[in-house]
């Protein structure tokens, strides 16, 4: 018999993206314009980890639960093998390097550290039964992200492994009609009862007629979406669908989280974020006995354009023991004039967003991905939560370590043509060996299994 809601009202944790040693700029991803306009850059991995740990360890002290997921083994050479290199991991690599440089680049892809995409998250508040239930994306739209499906769902299991709190399911079929790009596509709102309403948002249908975008792939089909919403045994009646405007993934925005979040009962979206947006929202709000709190910023106060350019929607909407929101938005925001000027007006007091507060991304931001990018939010009882496995819940301790991790194993600066070297691929093993030891997990990398 499951346990009163008011005893086991799950609280949203963070899991914190780490980027990985090999981090590094790509441009892989068509449709997201900060990676392909920054393709072959040289990266920062160090700077692009301290980054991200500052993000993760500013709101743990701010009250904030967080905790991280470790980062993916790349260069992926069990790819490159599959790909028909041969030889020893030394020999696969050079080979990828002198032969087929984009394969070694999309197996060298430092996506997986937006962790809004490893999977699509329910709260065991709405779950048929009682659990929390995770489906690892598939991400099947582009081979260099669909990589991260097998290992994201190890990791997941190796931290969610308690089968009294927790089912990861297998990612769906890999299949252009069940594309399913994770967390990034759907936001769990908080009704009048306190019970969650699910919004999932889609790019197009798997199957049937539709609006399609003409210039960029729509990634994630209304069909994965429901697919979803069935495993993971969520009330129709909580649970809606909306789709994204074509319009607005050709101007670049490429998953619904770079153009609305939503946390609690409050919703911050572009007006042109999904068709016939007015009518999405009445749903939204029906499905919510009326709690929910639009903000619904015009094409005259923020451009599309410039909402892509900022990553102002890539934000993090938290709820604050003060009252009110706050929003935690990319350093670009308050250095793009009209966007800066929106947000003071947003924190002026009078509406329900009372504070912003910015966070230098850059390395991630020049690959495409903002603060929403970079954690996946997993709602948890007290209970659950003493279920995870692993020492991966941030407290000053564990930041402090992970720092000093960063410090010792990552490169200060990494060039394309250093993804073929050897070297690397050891350094960053090496690394991740530790890390797992760090954060108390079993073997998760194939590497420690070989």
């Amino acid at each position: 018999m499951r346990a009163s809601r008011a005893k086991r009202r799950p609280v949203t944790v963070d899991f914190g993206g780490l980027p990985g040693p090999t981090h590094n700029h790509a441009g892989l991803a068509r449709g997201n314009l900060a990676a392909t306009r920054n393709a072959a850059r040289i990266a920062h991995p160090r700077d692009a980890a301290l980054q991200a740990l500052t993000r993760i360890r500013a709101l743990a002290a701010r009250g904030y639960p967080q905790a991280v997921l470790p980062p993916q083994e790349r260069p992926a050479v069990g790819a490159l093998r599959a790909l028909g290199f041969a030889g020893d991991d030394a020999t696969v690599l050079r080979a990828a390097a002198r032969e087929a440089p984009a394969l070694l680049a999309a197996c060298a892809s430092a996506a997986a550290m937006w962790v809004a995409n490893a999977a699509t998250v329910s709260a065991s508040d709405d779950t048929a039964d009682g659990r929390v239930h995770f489906t690892p994306a598939n991400l099947a739209t582009q081979f260099h992200r669909s990589l991260e499906a097998g290992a994201t769902t190890r990791i997941l299991r190796a931290i969610f492994a308690d089968a009294r709190c927790f089912t990861v399911h297998d990612p769906l079929p890999a299949a252009v009609q069940m594309g399913d790009e994770g967390a990034a596509n759907h936001t769990r709102l908080v009704a009048a009862d306190d019970r969650g309403v699910d919004l999932f948002v889609y790019g197009r249908r798997g199957y049937g007629e539709g609006p399609v975008p003409r210039r960029f792939p729509a990634r994630q089909t209304r069909e994965a979406a429901q697919a979803i919403a069935r495993r993971h045994g969520l009330d129709p009646r909580r649970t809606l669908y909306a789709q994204q405007d074509p319009a607005a993934i050709d101007a670049g925005v490429f998953h619904n989280d770079v153009i609305a979040v939503g946390a609690g009962r409050v919703l911050f979206c572009h007006e042109k974020a999904w068709i016939d947006g007015a009518r999405v929202l009445a749903e939204v709000g029906q499905r919510m006995q009326g709690a929910l709190v639009p903000i619904v910023v015009s094409d005259a106060d923020v451009t599309l354009a410039d909402a892509v350019a900022t990553y102002l929607f890539n934000s993090q909407l938290l709820e604050r023991t003060a009252g009110g929101m706050l929003l935690v938005a990319p350093a670009e925001c308050r250095e793009h004039a009209p966007v800066a000027a929106y947000l003071d007006r947003l924190a002026d007091g009078t509406g329900p967003i009372r504070e912003v507060v910015t966070f230098d991304l850059r390395e991630s931001m020049r690959n495409g991905g903002g603060p929403a990018c970079l954690r996946l939010r997993v709602p948890l009882t007290d209970a659950e939560r003493a279920a995870v496995t692993g020492n991966v819940f941030v407290d000053d301790a564990l930041a402090t370590a992970l720092e000093s991790w960063i410090c010792r194993c990552y490169r200060d600066r990494l060039a394309p043509a250093d993804l073929g070297d050897p070297a690397l691929l050891d350094e960053s093993r090496r690394a991740l060996d530790e890390l797992t030891q760090i954060l108390r997990l079993p073997s998760i990398y194939a590497f420690q299994k070989a």
